[in-house]
């Protein structure tokens, strides 16, 4: 046959889409990034995945595999696939919050667990990071529900809200919460210099800077970021340097070669908007975010617990859990608890609703010969 095809369900969670596999459905994990390439379009040199699902954007350019649980502490297990546009090199370092908030109702829906009554909790053990997040949602008729007077800016319209908390969030991608041991340092980058950052990793890992280092006022238009390609390279080149200072690469070398999308880039600045306490422009794969990635702005939120980080030393101070994000789409409200125990800093939990939808489902093909 020309063309192999899976079961598969397309959703959207949060600002992201993904297409969901059941673990069952797909072949041996040797095979899973050439299915996942050709079913999202990938490699397309003129960044449009016209071959494919994926929209050109790496929002748009994600897999969720779910399956039974290999933990007793959940009910289900996802791995999480971020898929670059212009390479077939599948990334599976670190997690998507977006799409973790489309989990739980796919569970259910999927028959995966058991739902009934007015509400479901699914405790979804993620394999990128080995965290638990815990995902609570209203149901109908023993579906996820769909209906709700949510609003998520950066969606139309409304919908049902989906609660996630992440337990335990800190060193999702590299054991520890403050990868080089301080809150605050500085790293050398390639025609940039020395620069003023936090390397913090709570449920992603993220490099945060004042957007005011790299020229900025921080309250640039996703458009006109991409535009200046002088700002696109600089900012790669800080990625590339905070992921060998992160222990995510050995060099920069691999760094832009096998880990292509981590750490996030987050250019701080303080907000523009009443109520917010810090205003954010975040890039990933060397886009620029129409809206702050769920699992950055956690990351972010839990920065501004702690003291001595660029995040808590600007904007305003917080005075309980929850952090206002103001980003390009409106504002993004993260919970996060961070405690000091003996001395050290510890993340607990960090929470945020999100909401989502099944939108398709049936096979997505991939040409045979794409496949090992």
């Amino acid at each position: 046959m020309d063309q192999i095809s899976f079961p598969t369900v397309y959703m959207r969670g949060g600002t992201s889409r993904a297409l969901f596999f059941r673990q069952q459905d797909l072949p041996g994990r040797a095979a899973w990034d050439a299915i996942f390439a050709a079913a999202l379009g990938t490699p397309d040199p003129h960044g449009r995945q016209l071959d494919g699902m994926g929209g050109g954007i790496s929002s748009l350019s994600k897999v969720a595999v779910v399956g039974p649980p290999s933990r007793p502490d959940a009910d289900v297990d996802y791995t999480f696939a971020q898929v670059p546009i212009d390479a077939a090199v599948v990334q599976y370092k670190g997690n998507c919050g977006n799409i973790s908030s489309a989990v739980g109702p796919y569970a259910v829906d999927e028959g995966l667990v058991p739902a009934q009554g007015d509400s479901a909790i699914v405790r979804i053990h993620n394999t990128n990071t080995g965290k638990i997040i815990v995902a609570r949602f209203p149901l109908a008729g023993g579906k996820a529900a769909v209906d709700g007077d949510f609003v998520l800016q950066g969606v139309a319209g409304a919908g049902a809200p989906v609660r996630l908390s992440f337990l335990d969030p800190g060193g999702a991608a590299t054991g520890r919460l403050l990868p080089t041991g301080q809150p605050r340092g500085t790293l050398e980058v390639a025609g940039l210099g020395l620069l003023e950052v936090s390397l913090i990793d709570t449920a992603n890992p993220v490099v945060m800077l004042r957007a005011a280092s790299l020229g900025l006022r921080g309250d640039e238009t996703p458009a006109a970021m991409s535009a200046d390609q002088a700002l696109i390279a600089a900012c790669e080149q800080l990625r590339r340097s905070a992921a060998v200072a992160m222990g995510l690469a050995a060099d920069v070398q691999e760094a832009a070669k096998r880990v292509r999308s981590l750490p996030l880039v987050a250019l701080l600045s303080e907000p523009g908007q009443p109520g917010c306490h810090i205003r954010v422009r975040m890039l990933s794969s060397g886009q620029p975010h129409l809206a702050t990635p769920l699992t950055g702005g956690m990351c972010v939120a839990a920065a501004m617990h702690i003291e001595g980080t660029v995040a808590h030393g600007m904007g305003l101070r917080p005075e309980g859990d929850d952090v206002c994000i103001e980003h390009p789409s409106g504002i993004l409200r993260v919970g996060a608890r961070v405690l000091v125990r003996g001395g050290a800093v510890e993340v607990t939990e960090t929470a945020v609703y999100r909401s989502a939808r099944r939108l398709m489902d049936g096979r997505v093909y991939v040409p045979a010969s794409r496949l090992p």
